[in-house]
């Protein structure tokens, strides 16, 4: 194995892969060695060789998927999967805006067992965001297979993260591989050996108020809207990030879930215009359950005309969902104009009320995506009447915000509408803080039992989220 090391080596440096001189990182440190690995692409024998070696230093080789660090090791992890017929995952650099809009592409399913392949580590900070994506999938992993160790701090960061590496090569012996083979000259060696020695690569940090990483208590502490304050608050001390969908059609069906769904839920939706036999009781009848169970009420009304319109629909139709809604949904197509009507309004109330913005939808072909989700965002993230945001993932950075995400059932799915469902841990991950979830529970026989495997599902996630 050593002399075949050797070898490579001296092959890796013959076709450019590897350079003596003045150059600079990808994290921006000064360093007198470059390798450069994207290289062996354009030479088959060797990529297969290297696949080789490098699927040879396990011998625990009971892995589910090998999964390749973009862009420079995933022609390796592809040529170790197609010689060790097993299946490829890939991690995406950033989640497709369309479709179901996944950071991992492949098949697996939760507690999988994937193997992380690497060309380099310097800081490891490539390999730790990867495994950070594929542990919020539920994989488990906790090894990674690297071709060059340049010991400058990255495998200790590693092993930190609970991640074993196993390397081809140090860069002390590679470089005396080098030297053995005439390709480097005793000054070249002592120069690189010394750099190793001084220059340490740090770990990326993460910012301190990623509103992924930050706990639902610290994050209030950030809000300029009180009913996102409120909410917070509630979901923290509750345990729970479920927002229940009940779209009844009846006032009775509505309000018997309430009951039985009330002490684990944070927000209870409705569309309050489907209600055939709406009568003003039911609104007092689902307020004391609110007040009983410690719940907010969304009439997900989804308001989109002129600010005029949507102050008599707000506070005069026959609903008044003023009097009663806690938060409600607007969509920001119309302008300002709807949030200036709207303002007014909660100024006349003594109450405090929240607007979700509907950034996105769920449903399939819809219209809100691209420049349309940024502009909703950045036209109205700092009023304080915006509690968050409806959308499908982390479109936002703002802490003091909430993400809400409809469109989550226990398996992957499509209605006969075009509605798509993702899986509470996926949305979790994209950015969700509350969750939306209708038929997965209204149409369960046992409805206690459907809300409290969500509750558990979600907040454990959130939980494992925070942590990472």
């Amino acid at each position: 194995m050593k002399i075949d090391l050797k070898e490579l080596a001296a092959e890796l440096y013959d076709v450019g892969a590897i350079k003596y001189g003045n150059f600079v990182t990808k994290i921006g440190l000064p360093t007198p060695i470059y390798i450069d690995l994207r290289v062996i692409i354009s030479y088959p024998d060797l990529l297969l060789r290297i696949s080789k070696f490098l699927w040879n230093l396990t011998d625990e080789q009971n892995f589910t998927h090998i999964c390749g660090v973009p862009y420079t090791a995933l022609p390796i992890a592809t040529v170790i999967s197609t010689e060790s017929s097993i299946p490829m995952l890939i991690r995406r650099k950033e989640a497709k805006s369309y479709g179901m809009k996944k950071m991992v592409e492949g098949v697996f399913k939760l507690g999988d067992r994937p193997v992380i392949v690497e060309d380099i580590i310097t800081s490891g900070s490539s390999i730790i965001e990867t495994v950070t994506d594929l542990r919020k999938e539920g994989l488990n992993v906790n090894t990674a297979l690297v071709i060059v160790d340049r010991e400058q701090g990255g495998k200790k960061n590693l092993e930190n993260a609970g991640i074993a590496v196993k390397n081809l090569f140090t860069i002390t012996e590679l470089i005396n591989y080098l030297h053995e083979a005439g390709k480097l000259t005793d000054e070249s060696v002592n120069v690189i050996k010394d750099y190793i020695k001084i220059v340490k690569a740090p770990l990326t940090k993460t910012d301190n108020n990623d509103r992924l990483k930050l706990d639902f208590i610290s994050r209030s502490k950030l809000s300029k809207n009180p009913m996102a304050i409120k909410l917070f608050k509630l979901m923290y001390e509750k345990q729970t990030t479920l927002c229940l969908a009940a779209d009844y059609r009846k006032s009775q069906e509505i309000l018997d879930l309430a009951d039985i769904a009330g002490s684990h839920i944070a927000v209870l939706k409705i569309h309050v215009d489907i209600i055939e036999d709406f009568e003003k009781s039911f609104v007092e009848q689902i307020k004391h359950i609110a007040t009983k169970h410690n719940f907010l009420i969304m009439e997900d009304r989804k308001f989109a005309d002129i600010g005029q319109i949507v102050s008599y629909q707000y506070k005069n139709d026959v609903y008044a969902i003023c009097e009663w809604a806690d938060l409600i949904t607007v969509h920001p197509i119309s302008g300002n104009g709807i949030f200036q009507s709207i303002k007014n309004d909660f100024d006349a109330i003594s109450h405090d009320r929240g607007i979700f913005v509907v950034a996105e939808m769920s449903s399939e072909g819809a219209l809100s995506m691209g420049n349309y989700v940024t502009s909703a965002i950045t036209n109205f993230k700092d009023t304080d009447l915006v509690t968050g945001f409806v959308c499908q993932k982390n479109n936002f950075t703002e802490p003091g915000l909430i993400q809400l995400t409809p469109g989550v059932k226990l398996t992957e799915s499509n209605d006969n509408f075009g509605q798509q469902y993702n899986l509470p841990q996926y949305v979790v991950n994209s950015g969700a803080d509350l969750v939306v979830v209708g038929r997965g529970i209204t149409q369960a026989k046992d409805k206690l039992a459907s809300v409290l495997q969500y509750k558990k599902i979600l907040w454990e996630t959130y939980e494992n989220r925070i942590k990472c």
